[in-house]
């Protein structure tokens, strides 16, 4: 995210009204680090994508005005791109918003105020949700991936070599992500010491630092009833064979080539590249759910976050309380993100609020 704030647009920054021009490249360095790398790239890319349409309107992207963001907002729902053959998506929209806003903040300066900006996307919201194009009423809703529910689970995790150390990581991040709520941000940063065996041997306990609610919490994972899908089980068996290759320290989840070698050296150029402790990243472990629901040939979109939205709907199908989803999955109390995961039912179930009040 430090590359949000160039040399070139530095140039361009005012005087802070205390005195103090702009943040320290330490400062930006540290503001960019808490900041999660999916969101970064995207920042960076639809920043980088503003400040190129001011280059050629002649509008300045920092600090930028009410009236440029307005303006940019504007140009992208009447603009097609290239890639889609459509403008921007409103909840694309609503990131470039977002990633003006943090470019400003990562340089020290008030952000520009978005009321204008805001009025053309609700119009541009209002209008694609009226349309009698199908096509427009999916492009103002925001893609959703779907839930990873235990039924969808075992076909994922039957699809995998467990016999292989590649098959045993793959099942264990399939498993533990959906058992504990995991983010893939999260689940790529678990070290082995961070899981801890219960010594009553109920199943184990997960140390994982929540970084949207910039905590950590410690779910209790129990033992599941078939072995082929027990989070448990799955895991263990997973720490134990990468304790057979001699490592019982550092990353989890480690990545690994084709053929299931531990963190192949990675080069670009003759320069190392990716963590050089061998950590996977998110995109890898988001691929492990893509490629897992490829080969089973399930439908839908099949992300990192299936998994976490798959344990909501499973949770609350069991009919587990709402506040105690949210804390064992790393929610704040009354967040409405989790609200968002809540999977609506077809309508005709007992949860019709029509069924007995004796119509």
């Amino acid at each position: 995210m430090s590359e949000i704030v160039s040399a070139q647009t530095e140039s361009a920054v005012a005087p802070h009204p205390t005195g103090q021009r702009s943040l320290s490249p330490q400062a930006r360095e540290d503001v960019a680090a808490g900041i999660p790398l999916s969101t970064s790239r995207a920042y960076s890319s639809d920043y980088r994508q503003f400040t190129e349409w001011c280059a050629d309107e002649d509008h300045t992207p920092l600090p930028a005005t009410p009236e440029t963001v307005t303006e940019y907002v504007s140009y992208l729902i009447h603009t097609p791109r290239p890639r889609t053959g459509r403008p921007y998506s409103p909840a694309s929209i609503e990131r470039v918003i977002a990633s003006i806003r943090t470019a400003h903040h990562a340089a020290g300066i008030q952000p520009p105020e978005t009321k204008g900006a805001r009025k053309v996307l609700a119009g541009y919201k209002a209008q694609l949700s009226v349309s009698d194009d199908d096509s427009d009423r999916k492009h103002a809703e925001a893609r959703r991936v779907s839930p990873a529910v235990p039924k969808t689970l075992r076909k994922l995790v039957a699809t995998l070599d467990r016999d292989t150390l590649k098959g045993k990581r793959d099942a264990a991040l399939l498993l533990l992500g959906h058992a504990i709520a995991g983010r893939a941000s999260e689940m790529v940063s678990l070290n082995i010491g961070s899981v801890t065996r219960d010594p009553e041997g109920r199943g184990i306990a997960v140390r994982v630092y929540r970084k949207k609610i910039k905590k950590w919490t410690t779910p209790k994972v129990m033992y599941g009833t078939n072995p082929a899908t027990c989070p448990v089980r799955a895991t263990l068996a997973f720490i134990d064979a990468l304790a057979a290759e001699g490592r019982t320290d550092g990353p989890l989840f480690l990545r690994m080539d084709r053929h299931g070698r531990i963190a192949p050296s990675l080069t670009r150029r003759g320069r190392t590249i990716g963590d050089p402790s061998g950590r996977m990243t998110t995109d890898a472990a988001s691929d492990v759910i893509q490629l897992a629901g490829d080969a089973a040939k399930v439908e839908g979109l099949w992300r990192s976050h299936s998994l976490r939205r798959g344990f909501v709907t499973a949770a609350r199908a069991a009919g587990k309380d709402l506040v105690d989803i949210g804390r064992h999955g790393g929610w704040a109390d009354g967040s409405r993100a989790l609200l968002a995961y809540i999977e609506e039912d077809d309508g005709w179930s007992d949860s019709n609020p029509l069924i007995g009040i004796g119509l």
